[in-house]
């Protein structure tokens, strides 16, 4: 009778340790854009863009931007190196030198955060036209 008891009080252990474990598991950051593109119109070389990538966290735990991946030293960014608490919103900043850039521009941010969806990607797309105006 006690073998019966003792097993199945395990089982109950177990069941909760599952249980548990799941719910502290599936207990993330979640990062979402407003817009993850974002389009320039025509300009010349020597230009200075800047976007402003809005997001919030609807995770259920503090997000935590760790750093920023970029193709080009032309690209800068600013993001909050504080912890974004649930359902709290702020901003990523980007700047983009066109000096020395000719042509369809295409670039690519990988985020890289404590948030189930990271890496998240970011962009932005536009035409650097070195062309002079007639």
């Amino acid at each position: 009778m006690v073998f019966h008891e003792t097993q199945k009080l395990q089982r109950i252990i177990v069941g909760a340790f599952f249980i548990l474990s799941s719910l502290i598991c599936h207990s993330q950051a979640q990062m979402k854009f407003e817009q993850k593109t974002q389009n320039f119109s025509k300009v010349k070389p020597g230009h200075v863009l800047e976007f402003d990538y809005a997001f919030s966290n609807y995770g259920d735990e503090p997000l935590i931007i760790n750093n920023i991946e970029v193709s080009c030293s032309c690209t800068k960014f600013i993001f909050p190196k504080r912890p974004i608490a649930t359902k709290e919103k702020d901003t990523i900043h980007v700047t983009f030198d066109t000096n020395h850039k000719i042509g369809y521009q295409d670039r690519i941010l990988l985020v890289n955060s404590n948030a189930e969806n990271s890496p998240t990607k970011i962009r932005f797309k536009g035409m650097v036209d070195n062309k002079s105006e007639k």
